[in-house]
């Protein structure tokens, strides 16, 4: 059975590039958000087995709406989405409960590997 991911990021096209890989690889994407509202909101509806979370979002940032998914759901799998230069910010998204991060711009086997090892 293929892992349903929900994609976060306030950029269309990451997650439209995001996207694309995935279902390339075998994933399912359960549903996109383009903001930590929106995600944390969704997470709620949809339970997906993986989050893809950007850091640097309108509203709410990742690391904000990391720290409210896990207060939902402890077991929640979310993969930080980082540009380069961001490392304090991946800190405290880790420090936070984040399982990994990947940086932009994406490198699908590095997206992939990220993935496959958090569902391991």
């Amino acid at each position: 059975m293929s892992k349903r991911v929900l994609i976060v990021d306030d950029a269309a096209f990451m997650r439209i590039k995001l996207k694309d890989i995935l279902e390339k690889n075998g994933y399912e994407v359960a549903g996109e958000a383009q903001n930590g509202v929106e995600a944390v909101e969704l997470y709620k509806e949809v339970q997906p087995d993986i989050v893809t979370m950007d850091i640097t979002m309108p509203e709410k940032d990742g690391v904000e709406a990391l720290k409210e998914i896990k207060a939902h759901d402890s077991k929640a799998i979310v993969l930080m989405c980082s540009a380069m230069g961001q490392q304090t910010m991946v800190m405290d998204a880790i420090r936070a409960g984040a399982m990994d991060f990947i940086v932009k711009p994406f490198d699908t086997e590095r997206v992939i590997k990220a993935l496959d090892k958090a569902v391991s």
